[in-house]
């Protein structure tokens, strides 16, 4: 009897470590990554969005939901079958002449957004109590990069779920609205389609928010993370995924892109309830709309919604400055990784930091935060359509994945995906020269 009771533990224990994708996974990479995407930038973005045009705007959320799955999805199953990240693989299949100028891009744009989400964080803070902008500048980048460099990996993944979780302040920040159910209904599902420079300036905001390029490398690096941090180190160990976790890795950033969506939904809800009706209508920064909520939605709203800033931003600025270090890392051939310590990756390491004092730094030259979001937006706008287009080829490429290629129904939403993102690139040009 006590044999069996072994024996049958021994089981349960062996189905736990072969099934890590279970709720567990879940509530992973896929839960931090569409996070990610609603970063205090983004945040901004989709309160000017319901201020300025109302819940006409709120079908755009359904409508980039299955866009933002493929982007996420295809750069997971990259990671997965080839054990590097986005741009290890990229380094090896194309030209350098290629190869650079989108890493100047990525680069840039994460640096840039990562400084627009530093002074964010630093702005809701002083929604929230009186303290000093510069000082909190310094504190919020202080923080940022103990997380990153003295914190372990496992540590770090789930900091960030627990932080993804302030999200839903956002739907509580939307309730207190008391939005009207009719035109709510009608802007969900009546898409409404303007053309004139305001609606479409902003409706390549949100393709450019949604879809944006961090979200693409930083996805990949994490499911080899996640391979290192099971004791695969090397490549070898790493390539090659199974059907099944390709399947409870569809279900994990099916999740964690709809948790994306929702609370995407609910920002632009809360300010279309509320600014649109009553006013202002003109803002730039996620913290100017809750300072503005506070009078109209009452005071909790408005500190949910501040305090949804700050939370989002401790998990989006680190996954773009790792990102971009990252990126670096893997064109140069550094080696690099959150598993691995300061003293066997230094060069990873100081690109990390580098990335981070830089992000933080322009926020003292006293730059307009939605300048550096255009700056952002066009390298993200330049950077975005040929890394998608590249990720497409690569994950459809049989000498690249074997077995794994992109079925025909993940094939056509991919190349819907870049078509948009190539549409969005052309109409955010025509905008700006307008």
């Amino acid at each position: 009897m006590t044999r069996n009771r072994r024996l049958t533990a021994t089981r349960r224990n062996h189905n736990r470590e072969q099934q890590p994708d279970g709720v567990v996974r879940a509530l992973g990479l896929g839960l931090v990554t569409g996070a990610a995407d609603d970063d205090p930038s983004a945040i901004g973005t989709y309160a000017a969005a319901g201020a300025k045009l109302g819940p006409a705007f709120l079908w755009t959320a359904p409508v980039t939901f299955p866009m933002m799955f493929a982007v996420v999805y295809l750069s997971a199953k990259l990671g997965q079958v080839t054990g590097k990240g986005l741009f290890g693989v990229i380094s090896e299949r194309y030209p350098r002449w290629i190869l650079y100028p989108i890493l100047v891009l990525v680069l840039a744009g994460n640096t840039f957004e990562a400084s627009a989400d530093i002074g964010g964080m630093a702005a809701a803070l002083g929604v929230i109590a009186p303290v000093s902008f510069h000082w909190m500048i310094v504190i919020v980048t202080a923080a940022v990069l103990v997380l990153q460099i003295r914190a372990s990996y496992i540590f770090i993944r789930n900091t960030f779920r627990w932080l993804s979780l302030a999200l839903f302040a956002y739907i509580g920040s939307a309730l207190l609205a008391k939005p009207e159910l009719g035109p709510v209904l009608r802007g969900t599902f009546i898409p409404t389609i303007r053309f004139d420079e305001e609606f479409l300036s902003l409706l390549v905001a949100v393709i450019g928010t949604t879809l944006s390029a961090y979200l693409y490398t930083w996805q990949s690096n994490e499911e080899v993370e996640e391979k290192i941090a099971k004791g695969k180190r090397r490549i070898a160990d790493r390539a090659g995924t199974t059907r099944e976790e390709l399947k409870h890795s569809r279900r994990d950033i099916l999740i964690g892109m709809l948790f994306s969506n929702v609370i995407m939904y609910f920002i632009v809800l809360s300010t279309a309830s509320t600014l649109y009706r009553h006013g202002p209508r003109d803002i730039e920064t996620a913290a100017q709309a809750a300072e503005a909520l506070r009078p109209l939605a009452g005071a909790a709203a408005g500190y949910l919604f501040a305090a949804g800033v700050v939370a989002v931003g401790f998990l989006a600025v680190p996954v773009m400055t790792t990102g971009a270090a990252y990126d670096l890392a893997q064109t140069a051939g550094w080696k690099h990784g959150l598993s691995v310590r300061f003293g066997e990756a230094k060069k990873f390491y100081i690109a990390l930091t580098a990335f981070t004092l830089v992000a933080a730094a322009i926020n003292f030259f006293g730059f307009n935060p939605m300048k550096l979001l255009v700056w952002s937006g066009i390298a993200q706008g330049f950077s975005t359509p040929p890394l998608m287009l590249m990720i497409l080829l690569l994950t459809s490429n049989r000498s690249v994945m074997g077995k794994r290629v992109n079925g025909p129904g993940i094939r056509i939403l991919g190349w819907i995906t870049t078509l948009v993102t190539f549409c969005a690139t052309i109409a955010l040009l025509v905008t700006l020269l307008r």
